[in-house]
């Protein structure tokens, strides 16, 4: 048993006519991705990076050459807002990660690149994730984590195709 097991008997204890099947599922999935949230900011901050630093650059850093991004285009793959992003690019450069340059092809837009020292920070982070995510993941088998990864795109899939 664990601790969703004692939630559920509880709920089925004290409310005999909920079904709370669905939490078997969604509160082990909430926990997991809290426990995982908790894992990212550790392994973040041995880099001196907080998890929104680090989904900034990776979005940057995931395009390529020359690793540049419109605001809007931030705000989109970040799940952000426009003020928030505005902020976190101001923060950013303050750093020396990432610089503002004018948009080429609409002169009222602004281009985010990614500076070395963010590629050099972004992909030392990203190399400590995987390693981390990958302890994480050893108690499956190949099998179970494709199985995994099936089921959950099916489950977000209502979500991030609105």
């Amino acid at each position: 048993m664990d601790e969703v097991d004692r939630i559920l008997a509880a709920w089925r204890r004290e409310a005999p006519d909920l079904d709370v099947a669905p939490l078997a599922v969604l509160s082990r999935v909430s926990r997991l991705a809290r426990h995982l949230d908790l894992a990212r900011r550790d392994a973040f901050a041995v880099h001196s990076l907080d998890v929104w630093e680090f989904d900034v650059l990776a979005a940057l850093r995931r395009e390529g050459e020359p690793h540049e991004l419109s605001p809007g285009q931030l705000i989109s793959q970040t799940l952000s807002t426009s003020g928030t992003m505005t902020n976190r690019i101001d923060r950013l450069a303050a750093r020396g990660l990432v610089e503002r340059l004018p948009d080429l092809h609409d002169r009222r837009g602004v281009r985010v690149r990614l500076l070395p020292g963010g590629v050099e920070v972004v992909d030392a982070a990203l190399a400590d994730l995987v390693r981390r995510e990958q302890a994480i993941l050893e108690a499956l088998t190949d099998s179970e984590r494709e199985t995994l990864t099936g089921l959950l795109r099916r489950l977000l899939d209502p979500f991030e195709s609105e």
